[in-house]
Parts: structure tokens; sequence; C-alpha cells
């Protein structure tokens, strides 16, 4: 196999480099896509789509590294993370554990979404596992830095988004299905 042969066919072609820039990029911009609540430090936002997109389109150790891209963009205070926020002490307020939590959610649905492509298989994976972990990371963060109980932490960082981040698995089940259809590897 000559130099070319390999590149070519190695796990991080210039094709693979950039969908994974493309999805940092599409996690920076969606940050932004936001609605604030008047009751929770927690919004709604389009980020969601864009990282379930994410596990839908590229590979667990891909999708990986793009969460931990963003994140570290984030840290190193380039304003990345929702709303325009920034700053590593992001990681340790009350809506940190969302985004600690989304680096171990979506390499997990990216895993789980197997190699067919199936709508109801990335909406199942996004639904029953991707958002339940990225619940958990909030509600854990919220307990800790604001002091509430579970069921205060449930109410601000669960039960508001149940239906609109369902509803954006969903879009990105649709997405992540025409993408690969389209750009098939």
């Amino acid at each position: 196999m000559t130099t070319r042969e390999a590149v070519l066919h190695a796990d991080y072609s210039i094709r693979t480099v950039t969908k994974m820039s493309i999805c940092v990029a599409l996690c920076c911009v969606s940050a932004y896509i936001s609605i604030p609540l008047p009751f929770t430090t927690a919004m709604i936002t389009a980020l969601t789509v864009v990282m379930n997109l994410t596990a839908f389109i590229l590979k667990p150790k891909q999708t990986l590294i793009v969460m931990l891209v963003w994140i570290l963009l984030g840290s190193a205070g380039l304003p990345v993370f929702v709303g325009g926020t920034a700053g590593f002490g992001r990681l340790f307020g009350p809506t940190g554990g969302f985004i600690i939590a989304f680096a171990i959610a979506y390499p997990i649905v990216s895993l789980l979404k197997g190699r067919n492509n199936s709508f109801v298989r990335y909406s199942l994976a996004a639904i029953t596992v991707g958002i339940p972990i990225t619940y958990l990371g909030g509600v854990i963060s919220m307990m800790l830095v604001l002091q509430v109980t579970f069921w205060q932490a449930c109410v601000m960082a669960v039960f508001p988004f149940i239906p609109g981040d369902i509803a954006k698995a969903v879009l990105a089940a649709f997405l992540g299905v025409r993408i690969n259809k389209l750009y098939h590897d």
C-alpha cells in the first residue's frame, strides 16, 4: 500500500476531518440559538440537535473528539457555550453538567446507532440514552452548585425540556439518515 492509499483509507481522511470540523463549527453556532427560561439557568437550545446529528454522522471516537474540541474551545475562552458564554468556570457552574455529559452521551449514542442507516434506531439511541445521560449531568450539577433537591433540579433541568428534546432528537435522526445517504463513506 502506498502512502497515498494509506492516507485515503485512514480513519481520519480529509473528508472525515472536514465533517468533524463542520460539526465543531455547528456546535459553536448552534449554542447561540437559545431561548432562556425564567425559572432556570438552563436554556432551550439548538445545540442538542447538532450534538445528536454529530453522533449520527460520525463514528463514536470522532464524535468524542468533536465534543472535546468544542469543550476545549469554550473552556479556553471562546464564546461557544450556550448563549455565547465561555470560560473554564462554566464547567463548574449550574449548567456545567450538561456540557460534561455531552462528551459522555453522544459518543455512546454514536456507538448505539449501529452501522445501518435507521431512523428508528437513531431516534431510540438519542431518546433512550443521549437525553437521559445529558439530563443526569445537568441535574447533578444543579444539585451541587445551586444546593437544590433532586426534585427541584429536575424541575429546572429536565421536565421543561423533555418534549422539545424528543422532537430535536427525532429531527436530528431524520437529518442524519438523509445526510448519511447523501454522503455515504
